[in-house]
């Protein structure tokens, strides 16, 4: 049996939670998944203008960019998977949706460390 990997996080449930809120309203769903998806079109855009600069500092934050923006990818993945009917509901059926919010809130910046939620969406296994 493999020792848990605490500080990875659920990324399936991060989108999910994220998606939800407190009362799980359609305008906050399309908000966040439009959020996911500019998550991972404007760094990247950015962040590949800033690689073509001559001064080294700005391709550093160039790479950057890009690493946020392939953060953003798995979490827009999930959150259309999730939009099907009824799929959020039974993502997060039986979850305190407010004590999920405050600790998925606190953790939520990983997203500035490049590819770190790419990364841990590898270790978690997937949920049927």
């Amino acid at each position: 049996m493999e020792p848990p990997l605490r500080w990875v996080i659920d990324v399936r449930r991060l989108a999910a939670i994220d998606l939800w809120g407190l009362h799980g309203r359609p305008l906050r769903r399309r908000l966040i998944t439009l959020e996911f998806a500019l998550g991972i079109v404007l760094p990247m855009v950015l962040g590949s203008v800033c690689l073509t600069a001559r001064a080294p500092f700005t391709r550093v934050i160039g790479a950057w960019l890009v690493g946020i923006a392939l953060n953003y990818v798995p979490l827009a993945f999930h959150a259309f998977r999730l939009s099907r009917r009824g799929a959020l509901e039974a993502e997060l059926a039986g979850v305190d949706a407010r004590s999920e919010l405050r600790r998925y809130s606190r953790r939520q910046f990983v997203i500035a460390i490049p590819l770190a939620l790419l990364v841990m969406s590898f270790l978690r296994p997937p949920r049927p």
